[in-house]
This record gives structure tokens, sequence and C-alpha cells, in this order.
């Protein structure tokens, strides 16, 4: 960890908790800064501000109080989740304060290099992939996943070393918070049409996707999707090396598939066929993280080897059992359209199709080619569940049952589904109504599986 005194004795107020507020107050706090940690929820119901008291560190729980931010703070270090209409955050901004969030804060402490993967879609797996085939073949590992996969950025930087990598998924609400940030390696998924009630607009999503490349140079590199015209014009808007990737075939300057093959420029690195993980959108991100994994140096040995044996991230497109002929999959992670269309596409066989979650305003309507195609039976649930069931209705399909909660939805599908189908849970929304989070829906969906196709007991016995 470099040691930086850009902290020492200043009064830096740490806003809003869990994984990465505990992080970056920890971290400052052996930065020499004089932190104040401020979360909604009391202390009594807190055991992580608990921790942070015992550790010496001034907590303020139960409100956030704007006096607070009277007692002249050098920086604010914001959970991402917390959005920028939050009378503290438009507070600190009248007061000129600068705003940070956790991985800028874990940047300026990182002595090895830097990787940041960014998109609406498919971030989890091409992080995921990266790092494995950085570490393939290697009996000690020196590629660390850090960021909005799980682990905080501010954790893992304290531990990588000069000649190692942090391979670190980062998220809008994450990026929107960078100053400094500069990858060595950038990667941008896709982007699609997601997060607007945090950020307004598409445009504004768009800008903050891409404070990723801002700081770049001639000695970075840029890995970016080539097959919409929209994500072509934004690799102009880096002064990174761009290296493209294309399922469809559109550029031979970086990663692609021709004829059954994957290929890096013009060389040949093993057969597309070999890829486990299911789905189109999976070949992308394969290609973006054979991309990577080429610019550093990765062999195509071990770059098929990652991909010959890879099975997928919890909670995206997961392959959870096989029951009676019946292939259920966990799809939680998909909390908005454009990833449960991707879910959709990956399957040939019919689909039971379970969907519904936090209503944020939208209509499926977008769904219902999918639907009348793909889908042979819904059931649905939670807020969106009415507005789940036009779309069904509106491409002709003629069983839709509409049920409380995601073990009724799970038990109701088992039930529609026979031999040869496909049970999925793509909810195409947030899980926030009946949920703290996607993995606890996923958690809950696959436990529900494990009972109903007695996994369990089995295990047990």
């Amino acid at each position: 960890m470099k040691e930086i005194t850009d902290y020492q004795n200043k009064k830096v107020i740490v806003l809003g908790l869990a994984k990465s507020g505990v992080h970056a107050a920890l971290l400052l706090h052996k930065l020499g800064a004089l932190v104040t940690v401020n979360d909604i929820k009391p202390l009594s119901e807190n055991p992580s501000a608990q921790e942070l008291v015992e550790a010496g560190i001034r907590v303020i729980a139960g409100s956030h109080p704007l006096a607070l931010l009277d007692e002249d703070f050098s920086v604010m270090v914001k959970n991402p989740g917390i959005p920028y209409t939050n009378p503290m955050v438009k507070r600190a901004q009248e007061l000129n304060m600068p705003i940070i969030t956790e991985p800028e804060l874990a940047y300026e402490v990182l002595e090895g290099e830097f990787i940041g993967v960014t998109g609406t879609n498919g971030k989890t797996t091409t992080t995921t992939l990266i790092n494995l085939m950085l570490n393939e073949g290697l009996k000690v590992p020196r590629s660390f996943v850090a960021g909005n996969i799980g682990v905080p950025a501010s954790e893992v930087a304290q531990t990588i070393k000069a000649d190692q990598t942090m391979v670190t998924e980062l998220s809008s609400f994450q990026l929107l918070g960078t100053t400094e940030l500069k990858p060595h390696i950038a990667v941008l998924t896709n982007i699609y049409e997601a997060h607007l009630d945090y950020h307004g607009n598409r445009h504004n999503y768009i800008e903050a996707k891409m404070n990723l490349v801002k700081n770049q140079t001639a000695a970075d590199y840029f890995v970016i999707n080539w097959d919409t015209e929209e994500w072509r014009e934004l690799s102009q808007r880096t002064q990174a090396q761009v290296v493209p990737f294309s399922r469809q075939g559109l550029s031979h300057e970086g990663s692609y598939v021709q004829d059954g093959l994957i290929c890096f420029k013009e060389e040949q690195i093993c057969p597309a066929a070999i890829i486990k993980i299911p789905g189109q959108h999976n070949i992308e991100n394969v290609l973006a993280a054979v991309a990577v994994a080429k610019i550093k140096g990765v062999s195509n040995e071990a770059i098929a080897n990652v991909l010959r044996t890879f099975a997928g991230v919890r909670h995206r497109i997961q392959f959870v059992e096989e029951w009676q002929g019946r292939r259920f999959y966990n799809d939680s992670k998909a909390t908005n359209i454009e990833a449960t269309t991707v879910a959709l596409q990956s399957f040939e066989q019919p689909i039971v199709l379970i969907a519904g979650g936090l209503d944020r305003g939208f209509v499926f309507d977008e769904l219902v080619p999918l639907i009348k195609k793909d889908v042979k039976a819904m059931v649905v649930y939670g807020e969106t569940a009415d507005l789940m069931k036009d779309a069904g209705e509106k491409a002709g399909l003629s069983t839709i049952i509409k049920v409380d909660n995601l073990v009724e939805a799970t038990q109701q599908a088992v039930k529609l589904s026979e031999p040869n189908e496909i049970v999925l849970l793509s909810p195409a929304a947030a899980s926030w109504d009946q949920f703290k989070t996607f993995e606890d829906r996923g958690d809950l969906f696959i436990k529900t599986v494990e009972e109903i196709t007695g996994k369990v007991e089995e295990q047990a016995k």
C-alpha cells in the first residue's frame, strides 16, 4: 500500500456504511485522518458501526444531521447507493466539499496495476473471467478481484503489491464519485438504459460510466464493445489505445469470433464451442476478457483452460439443478429489461419464466416478442406483477399465474414445467420490494429449488 499523507490530520466524513463504507473508514483511520462516520441506521442496530467505534472512529448514527457538515470537513466519502439528491450530499455540494466514492480512495493507495470493468450488463462475469485468466497456471495468484463484485476495493488495494493487479468491477454509482482514478486497462462491456431513477437521464448515466476513461493516457488501453454505433463513438472519448471486441465480427483489431473460433487480431485462440456458460451475451463477456488477457500476455492455452472450465457467476444465468428433465437457472441479477432479454435469448428449450420485483415506473413491452417466441408460461409476483402479466398477455401467452412471493412462484413454475424445459428466474426488476439484495432473492430461489428437488434431503443423508 502506498504510504500517502494526503489525509493526515484531515477531517473526513464517511456517509453511509455497508462494506465499502466500513473499509473506507478503516483505511482513512489508518492514513491518519480524523474520521467521522454518519449512517442512518441506529447504533444499537448497526454492528458495523459499533466495530468502528471500538476501533476509535467517531460514529454519528440514527440520522443524517445537516449541522454535522458545519464542522469543516475536507472531503466526503459517499456510499455509492446514496443519491446526490440526499440532503446531506446536497449540503456538501453547496459547501463545495469534494465528494468521492470508495474506489477513488482505493486507487489513491494502490501500488499495483488497476484494471477497471464497467457496463450495464456483464461486469461481474467479465471481471471474474479476467481474473481467472490472469491467474491461470500460477501457483501464487498475482491478480485479485475487487469493487462492485462484492469485495471492497479499499480493502483489497491495501494488500496489492507493485507487481500485482486489482481487477475492479465499477458501477455507475461508484464512477460518479471518481476524480483521479485511472485504469491501465479500462473495459466497457455495453451500455443500455438503466438506473435512470438515480442518474435522471441516459446522458448522465453514460457520463458516469465514461469517468472510467477520462484520465487515461496513450500508455493505457480501452477495451470496448464494438457492436453498436453508439459504443464505437464512445471510443473516441479517451486518449488510450482502443482495443475493440465484437461478437458480430465488426472489427479484427481486437477480439472477435470467426468461423467458430475466438480470435485476437489475426491470431486464433480456441474454438468458441468450448465456452461453458450459455448465451450470446457471454460470448461478448468472453471476448472482453480475452482482449484484456492478450494485452497482458496470457497464453492461448491458459485462456482456453479457463473457458473450458468456467461455469458462470452466481445469480447470473447460474445453472442450479437438473431434476426430472427440467433445468433450473438463477438469473436474479437481471434487475432490468435488457438483462432478462439476454437471459431469454440464451436458451433454445421452452421457458417457464419467473419475473417481477420493484416497480420503477417501466412497462415491459420490450419483452413481448421474446415472451411470444421463447416462453411457455409465466409466474409473476411483486410490485411489477401486473405489468409483467400485461406483457405476457400482449404476447398471447395463455398461462400466466400471479402469486404473492418468490417461493410460491417457484413452486408454481415447477408444476407448469415439463421435461426438457427451463425454469428461469429472471425478474427484469430490482429486488428491493421484497428483498434487501438480488443476492438474497437468488439465494431463496436456489433454496426453494433444492427443497423441491430433494437435494437438501439427499445432502443430509
